[in-house]
């Protein structure tokens, strides 16, 4: 009976291979023309509707986003006053950034100058990334 099976199968799958083959042979080239175009096009609606699909998914994480913080006063038009934290509160970030090559410059001048960015930046010198320091003549 497996046997019996087994040849039917292989019947079936030689006469759909000669059906399809013939049928092939037979498309002329408007009508392959038409069927590439209907395949291009069910391919970009594919991505259309996916890139719609990520719009809204990532549309509604941000509308959650914002729901979940507090409403933040609007600001004045006079520049903020800065605020003097004693040194005590800072709170320091680990670590540094690595090391800085400095092209004909003394080192006491490259740290004044990394002193100076982070002074005008606000932030901490290990929070800051310098790769070069070159003298400009």
């Amino acid at each position: 009976m497996v046997e019996n099976t087994t040849i039917a199968v292989t019947e079936i799958a030689t006469k759909a291979t000669e059906a399809t083959t013939e049928a092939g042979d037979k498309l002329s080239i408007g009508e392959a023309a038409v069927t590439a175009v209907f395949g291009y096009s069910v391919v970009f609606a594919g991505l259309v509707i996916l890139m719609i699909v990520l719009y809204c998914t990532g549309a509604y994480f941000k509308s959650k986003e914002e729901k979940s913080k507090p409403a933040v006063a609007p600001a004045n038009n006079a520049a903020p006053a800065v605020k003097a934290v004693p040194a005590a509160e800072q709170k320091l970030a680990p670590g540094s950034a690595g090391h800085v090559k400095l092209f004909d410059v003394p080192d006491k001048e490259a740290a004044m100058i990394m002193a100076i960015v982070a002074d005008k930046m606000q932030k901490p010198l290990n929070e800051l990334h310098f790769i070069s320091i070159k003298e400009v003549k």
